[in-house]
């Protein structure tokens, strides 16, 4: 504590303990701890001041006696730690005590004493105390980087260790009273915020002889390194750099390997990688690297042996990604190859003589390690004709193999199947590099066999555990898509020879197969890796047959209907996420590679309704699909049954092919920010087609050989495919349009025209920008081509507005006639309700109903011819008497009928007989019905 403090002195002392004061003076005193207060482990303030006075006293005898006594009872009375409120004046006495050191050894001993002390918890009275020492706390612990400059072995051992007890802080062993012990992490936090690791880093220059203390170094800094902000310190002292190059000095304990490699690891993972890499990307890392891995490699036999080896090796592929670092110069790279082929190609190089993997993990991470590696590698073309002496490609095909029966092999049946898979996936990489070699070695020949293993019904359980494998448990579709990874990194190199001897070796009828088995196979777990499969399968195939007619023979119907099967893929599929996507991608490209081209496969797809599902996926609005579909329909509109089959096609509600590029047309436009009106008309007559982007780009000249906006704006949108698809179709008899369709297509129709004018408008304008004055007759050229594309747009703009009339007068005649019709209805109804109650007036009031019988009557007779012509027989349409208005039915009384077989004129309303009579004749009116029970037959008269 500081003098500030008021200090106790015992002038007496009670029997209880308690201290009483004869006077208010207060005289610090060093240290005076009663039997009672020892127990309870609490100690009394001492006057730091005094002993920094001490130290910076000169001339006298006993000065340096004093000055050891004074420090020796402060390490006394802090002997359980020491308050964070006099670190800042302990460390000054301890900078002075090293500063004696050098001309009086005596202070070693003091000095060490405190520094041993820092390695306890710091105390602290008040809760405030860390935030409000903190600035003095974080100086004094970074004191401790710099006093590893003392040429001390005992000291800067100590320092070490006190570091150490940073990260594993042990209680104090009394109970300080009216103390407690800081924060386990305070003074990690210190030691950040003070620069601890940076000067820890720094004392390593100092160590290049003392191999104990840079292990105890090593041992600190390991522990630093678990901070960020440490190994951010760290990285800015070159620490990775420094320690990477003494990797391999000696060391009979191995512990400079191990805590180096870990403070490397712990480096590359919390602080900046690039960084990290650049500093190891030099000769002397990579060599010390090499020497290192060369001889645990050869070397190592224990389990941490193998296990450092590894970490060596992780380390060095890193570096690797670097392709500044001189992996070739220092030899590494020849040495990695050969490691990681000697056990399937055998050489005679002394390094591999005698060495011998096992199946232990730790060597099976390595044999991938090394794949890993070589993939990096290959990358820089330095390293080919290495790769090539190594036999490389040599050595990963003999995986690409069917697993034989009863052979012994030196890896586990999982074991050897992920090594496969990752072999399988380093070729992939490693042979677009090396053509010659690959096809030196049958590279296709093993290919397409190890295909036809995958796609047979040959029993193979395969486990799926690793990376490589996922998907493909119990199965081989694993082995089916790195194979295929393989053919499609080989086909897209587009090497004629390679396409060529596939094609020769049947692959496109092989792949076609495969993909209709997988068709056969599909089930939902291995749904994604069976697409990829698929997908893989379409993109091989359009290599193959890109440039290649007789391929594209060969695809022939069997390629085409493995094509409409999936454009038949159900739509909601392409948002699963499952790669429905990708493969729908793949298969519009087989269209266009595998199809176009060659009539009769382009005739076979017309048959089966391509066209019809071309359409159906445009329908689909989906913008990442248009682009490719529409290209897809300009080429298939060359042929001359295309166009039938376009016109023919109905989307939903009836839509038609024509209304449906020209409401892409319409989309396409909004999107670009094209100016047009309410109705769809061209606004500004001068730029009919100007895009938001080109009113905001302003022309600069170019090159050449250089495109324009102008020119660039026809392959970055659909317009242009739009265009050409309805150009083909005959923009004169395009069914199912709209007026709205119409206007647009005013604009579509003259789209090339406009373009030209505007390309013609930017020659004109770069001209002006260039201050280039054209000749008379240029000039007038370019006014002239620039006023007829002005008076095309005014053209095509009159031609609108005459629609948009025309369609305003037929829709006003048919609101008209709708207008009609419902007038009609409405006038009809009143008429049926009109009926309806004269109707009712006539049944509820007789009144009414006989003078409305009258009215009948007299419009018949009225009706009637007036001169009877002689001879004529009369013959009544109604019945006497009958008091109704409506029509009284077929009935007809005959007068030239005699009574007697009539019985009279049918003149009661009651006519209809109750029975019929029993004699024969015409019906008669009966005055009463008598029951008979048998009735006699009658003669006929």
């Amino acid at each position: 504590m500081s003098t500030g403090e008021a200090a106790e002195t015992p002038e007496a002392r009670e029997p209880s303990g308690r201290i009483k004061f004869s006077s208010p003076r207060q005289i610090p005193i060093v240290g005076v701890v009663t039997e009672d207060e020892e127990v309870q482990g609490a100690f009394k303030s001492m006057d730091l001041n005094r002993v920094i006075r001490l130290f910076e006293e000169t001339g006298k005898d006993d000065l340096e006696e004093r000055q050891l006594k004074s420090v020796k009872k402060l390490v006394q009375c802090y002997q359980n730690g020491f308050p964070l409120r006099d670190l800042a004046q302990i460390f000054k006495i301890l900078n002075l005590c090293t500063e004696k050191i050098k001309t009086q050894p005596h202070f070693i001993e003091p000095a060490y004493n405190i520094i041993k002390l820092c390695g306890l918890p710091f105390l602290k009275k008040k809760a405030s105390d860390e935030i409000t020492y903190a600035e003095d706390t974080a100086n004094s612990v970074g004191l401790l980087g710099d006093l590893m400059k003392i040429p001390n072995s005992e000291l800067r051992i100590q320092i070490c260790k006190c570091i150490i007890d940073f990260y594993h802080a042990e209680p104090p062993k009394k109970h300080i009273t009216g103390y407690q012990q800081a924060s386990s992490s305070y003074k990690i936090k210190m030691a950040e915020v003070g620069g601890l690791a940076k000067t820890m880093v720094q004392s390593l220059e100092l160590l290049e002889n003392q191999l104990v203390e840079k292990l105890w170094v090593l041992k600190a800094l390991q522990h630093l390194s678990t901070s960020e902000v440490n190994c951010t310190l760290m990285v800015k002292a070159q620490a990775a750099s420094g320690i990477c190059a003494h990797l391999n000095d000696p060391d009979p304990s191995g512990q400079l390997l191990f805590r180096s490699s870990e403070i490397l690891w712990n480096l590359l993972e919390k602080s900046s990688k690039e960084e990290i890499i650049q500093q190891l990307s030099n000769l002397k890392c990579l060599l010390a690297l090499k020497e290192v891995f060369k001889n645990l490699f050869i070397r190592g036999v224990s389990h941490y042996d193998r296990q450092l080896r590894n970490d060596i090796l992780v380390i060095t592929t890193i570096i690797s990604q670097n392709p500044g670092a001189p992996m070739i110069e220092s030899g590494f790279t020849r040495d990695l190859i050969l490691f990681a082929t000697f056990n399937e190609v055998k050489s005679q190089n002394p390094l591999v003589k005698g060495v011998k993997v096992s199946n232990s993990y730790e060597d099976f991470e390595l044999k991938k390690l090394l794949f890993n590696i070589i993939v990096i590698l290959c990358k820089d073309l330095s390293t080919i004709q290495l790769l090539i002496d190594g036999k490389i490609i040599l050595a990963l095909f003999t995986y690409v193999k069917k697993p034989e029966k009863h052979k012994i092999l030196e890896w586990s049946a999982a074991q050897y199947e992920e090594l496969q898979l990752h072999a399988i996936a380093t070729l992939s990489s490693v042979a677009p590099f090396l053509i010659d070699e690959y096809m030196f070695y049958t590279g296709n020949a093993q290919v397409l066999e190890f295909l036809t293993w995958c796609d047979s019904e040959d029993s193979f359980f395969s486990h799926g555990n690793s990376f490589h494998g996922a998907g493909g448990r119990g199965n081989k579709f694993a082995q089916m898509r790195y194979s295929l990874r393989l053919l499609r990194a080989m086909v897209y190199l587009e090497n004629d020879t390679i396409n060529k001897d596939l094609c020769e070796k049947g692959a496109i009828q092989q792949l076609i197969g495969i993909f209709k088995n997988t068709i056969s196979k599909y089930n939902d777990k291995e749904e994604a890796i069976l697409l990829e499969i698929q997908s893989d399968i379409l993109l091989i195939l359009s290599g193959l047959c890109e440039y290649h007619i007789p391929g594209k023979e060969i695809f022939g119907t069997g390629g085409v209907d493995i094509i409409l099967h999936v454009m038949k893929t159900d739509p909601k599929k392409l948002q699963s996420g499952l790669g429905y996507n990708i493969l729908l991608y793949s298969t519009l490209d087989s269209i266009w590679c595998c199809i176009l081209g060659c009539y009769p496969s382009e005739d076979y797809f017309l048959e089966k309704e391509g066209i019809f599902l071309l359409l159906d996926l445009l329908a689909l609005n989906q913008k990442k699909f248009c682009n490719l579909i529409l290209g897809i329909m300009v080429e298939f509109c060359d042929n001359p049954k295309t166009a039938a089959h376009v016109n023919a096609w109905r989307g939903k509600k009836d839509q038609t092919a024509a209304s449906l590029l020209i409401k892409l047309w319409r989309k396409e436009e909004k999107e670009l920010g094209v100016k047009r009106d309410k109705y769809g008309k061209i606004v500004d007559t001068k730029k009919p087609l100007f895009t938001s982007f080109q009113e905001e780009q302003k022309i600069i000249p170019l090159p050449a050989n250089c495109p324009t906006v102008a020119v660039m704006d026809v392959a970055e949108n659909i317009r242009a495919k739009i265009y050409a698809v309805l150009g083909k179709l005959d923009f004169e008899n395009l069914p199912g349009l709209s007026a709205e369709d119409f206007v647009t297509l005013c604009i579509i129709h003259r789209y090339l025209d406009f373009k030209i004018g505007e390309i013609w408008n930017e020659i004109y304008e770069e001209i002006k920008l260039e201050k280039l004055r054209p000749v008379t007759t240029d000039k007038k050229i370019l006014e002239s081509i620039t006023a007829a594309s002005e008076n095309i747009g005014k053209m095509v703009v009159s031609l609108q507005s005459e629609m948009i009339e025309s369609q305003a007068r037929q829709d006003v005649q048919s609101e008209q006639k709708v207008y009609a019709k419902i007038q009609a209805t409405h006038k009809q109804r009143e008429l049926a309700n009109k009926s309806w109650e004269n109707f009712l007036a006539r049944t509820s009031n007789a009144k009414t109903l006989k003078k409305t019988k009258r009215l009948q009557e007299k419009a018949i007779e009225s009706s009637r011819y007036g001169e009877r012509p002689p001879n004529a027989t009369f013959h009544r349409t109604d019945i006497k008497g009958l008091n109704a208005t409506v029509p009284s039915g077929g009935v007809v009384t005959v007068e030239s009928t005699p009574a007697r077989l009539v019985g009279g004129p049918l003149v009661d309303t009651d006519i209809a007989l109750k029975k019929l009579p029993i004699r024969g004749g015409a019906l008669q009116r009966v005055k009463a019905v008598k029951t008979v029970d048998e009735p006699k037959k009658s003669e006929p008269t």
